[in-house]
């Protein structure tokens, strides 16, 4: 069976609506949030994953709980979220005004991760999972989410940038014609369109 990944981010938390950067905080997921766990169950469940994996974070570990599947999760210490450090909790307006220019992928976080550390996680994950097969479920954060799709086809951690996330998304890591030397993205971001500003879908 050729690999794909399902990758997925946890629903919604008050720090997610705040715009708070929340890394390693053990924040819950909102009632919303909850509910968007439940409406991604429903896209996913008819999928029968080789693999079930969760970032230990609560919010990750309930969307997954929530999304029902039936096989039990392995906890992935690899799927943590980017360690914030001295940003924890902070907004990105917060940050830049007093350094100004400031980007998380380009500069990392003082006292927490720095791109070259977050995409040595994300490669030494990879490295990993490519060693299995068939569908396997990811239940994961932004920005890491973001990195690891960079480096799944071979961009650097400042190109996440340009990969946004959405809450209780669901995007799809494989290969273009079934090749692993061919690493592709064949879904990104996929969520109601109301979360876009839209109607539903």
């Amino acid at each position: 069976m050729t690999l794909r990944l399902f990758l997925v981010r946890h629903g919604e938390t008050a720090w997610s609506l705040s715009g708070q950067h929340s890394g390693r905080a053990d924040i819950p997921l909102t009632e919303n949030g909850e509910h968007e766990a439940r409406q991604l169950g429903d896209r996913i469940r008819s999928f029968t994953f080789s693999h079930v994996m969760t970032s230990p974070l609560q919010r990750a570990q309930r969307t997954c709980e929530l999304a029902g599947l039936p096989r039990p999760a392995e906890i992935e210490s690899d799927l943590m979220e980017w360690d914030n450090g001295d940003y924890e909790s902070r907004t990105h307006q917060e940050i830049v005004a007093t350094h100004p220019g400031w980007n998380l992928f380009r500069d990392g976080c003082p006292n927490g991760e720095m791109p070259e550390q977050i995409s040595a996680r994300a490669d030494r994950l990879i490295h990993r999972l490519i060693e299995l097969d068939g569908d396997i479920a990811l239940f994961s954060h932004s920005h890491f989410g973001r990195v690891l799709a960079a480096r799944w086809i071979g961009l650097s951690a400042k190109h996440a940038q340009q990969f946004l996330l959405n809450t209780a998304s669901l995007s799809i890591l494989g290969y273009e014609h079934d090749r692993p030397d061919q690493p592709a993205i064949a879904l990104w971001n996929s969520a109601p369109l109301e979360r876009f500003g839209g109607g539903t879908l």
